[in-house]
């Protein structure tokens, strides 16, 4: 019996030192088959003491052979590594096909029509306590820009400088911020194009109490200023306006769109609805473009646009929509540019921020200037010199944050204002915006959860 199992153990192990001799012949076949002859090389890295695994020394070979093939077809045109001479438009190109188009015979629509969103979205809330904020309302600031890059070189650097100033806006008051890039609706192209994507934000987003629409041309310019958010708990629309201008006096420019606050309500979804149908391009537009020049004071012949067809849909519909709207001039909810730029220096010198009126404008808005266009209604050098201007005027005080600031509004160069401290934390900024009070609630509310 035992020398029966020994037969068995001695079956077993000349069994299993086989299959350990088969598994090394394939393993080794299969490396060597990944660059021939590396075995020798192998072999006598070996024998150096050379311990670095075949499979990571093929590997690193396969990688190099492939730069090198890259480097060579690079080498037989070096002009395409100049993004100068590079033909953007060779990426720019669309896919084939032509954009849906509408039913010529049926009004256009932003989209099926909604009669209930205000219970939908208050069972939506009860639902969801925790979207539900504590000391002001949610709010969601929306801006973007086009698919394509600038028709200019210097376009889109300034599109980059006026994101990095709503975003520093938006963190220091508890804003989230979304950033548009698609066109939602072909034929609700250049100054309509908002309305399709503020209506799809509105009903896909019921935690937001407001959204904060603003044109890729303006910038913050008071970082420390709050809006009055009691002043609004019985409006749905807040635009820079005046009343007499718009009901009285009806001019074109007596509101102005670049910059305003939309509720989330069912008002407003009606209210988009009414606003619409004047965008689609082509032959409704340039014909609503007759009609409002005709209808408003000083409106220069041009297809319809939504500012002006919101000062006309007001006018002619003040009873349906007039009491909810509140035209605010007690701050710069929109700023010209050309009469306050100039004036910064005197700004710095006799106030502070926080006040977001004509002492210090909450917003400058470069209506005009189409920084991102082959052509402007202003000096391109007046233009880029101004935005750079308003930009480092609101830079300064983020960077007075951490102790620096701008040499002047016309430097991108930084200087220091403040020494280092080895006690960093008893260290306080002069706008009191490094640790706002609201952060301090959010993070007590978050330790409790």
């Amino acid at each position: 019996m035992s020398d029966q199992c020994s037969r068995l153990r001695r079956s077993r192990t000349k069994i299993t030192v086989l299959c350990l001799l088969i598994t090394v012949i394939v393993l080794h076949g299969t490396f060597n088959s990944i660059n021939p002859g590396s075995a020798a090389e192998e072999n006598q890295n070996h024998h150096d003491g050379a311990g670095t695994p075949r499979k990571r020394v093929d590997t690193r070979r396969l990688l190099e052979e492939a730069e090198n093939a890259a480097a060579q077809a690079d080498n037989n045109n070096n002009n395409d590594k100049s993004y100068a001479e590079f033909d953007i438009a060779k990426i720019l190109v669309d896919e084939e096909g032509e954009n849906e188009k509408p039913d010529p015979n049926k009004p256009y629509s932003l989209g099926p029509k909604i009669s209930d969103w205000d219970q939908q979205r208050s069972e939506w809330l009860t639902n969801n306590p925790n979207f539900i904020g504590p000391n002001k309302p949610r709010v969601l600031l929306v801006t973007g820009s086009s698919p394509k890059p600038c028709e200019n070189p210097v376009g889109d650097h300034y599109l980059l400088k006026s994101i990095k100033n709503k975003i520093d806006y938006c963190r220091l008051h508890g804003i989230e911020i979304f950033y548009n890039m698609a066109l939602l609706d072909a034929e609700m192209a250049g100054f309509w194009a908002k309305l399709p994507l503020i209506r799809k934000l509105l009903v896909s987003h019921p935690e937001m109490e407001f959204l904060w629409w603003m044109d890729s041309d303006a910038m913050f310019t008071d970082m420390a200023y709050e809006l009055p958010w009691e002043r609004y708990k019985d409006s749905n629309l807040v635009m820079h306006g005046w009343n007499e201008m718009v009901y009285n006096e009806k001019n074109w420019i007596g509101l102005n769109t670049g910059s305003f606050l939309l509720r989330n309500c069912q008002w407003s979804l009606d209210l988009l609805d009414a606003w619409a149908p004047m965008g689609p391009k082509g032959k409704i537009r340039e014909e609503a473009g007759k009609i409002l020049t005709r209808e408003l004071k000083g409106r220069p012949v041009f297809e319809a646009d939504d500012q002006s067809a919101m000062v006309y849909l007001l006018v002619k519909e003040r009873e349906k929509w007039g009491e909810k709207v509140y035209l605010e001039n007690g701050y710069y909810l929109h700023g010209y540019w050309g009469i306050l730029v100039d004036r910064y220096e005197e700004m710095m010198e006799n106030y502070h921020p926080g006040l977001g009126d004509h002492r210090w404008p909450l917003v400058t808005h470069f209506v005009g200037c189409k920084p991102c266009g082959k052509f402007g209604d202003y000096s391109v050098e007046r233009c880029l010199k101004q935005m750079d201007r308003a930009f480092n005027f609101g830079d300064n005080q983020i960077l007075q944050m951490y102790g620096f600031t701008h040499k002047s509004l016309a430097s991108r160069r930084v200087k220091r204002v403040r020494n280092e401290t080895g006690n960093p934390l008893q260290v306080q900024d002069e706008l009191g915006l490094l640790h706002p009070s609201f952060k301090a609630l959010n993070a007590l509310d978050s330790s409790r959860l």
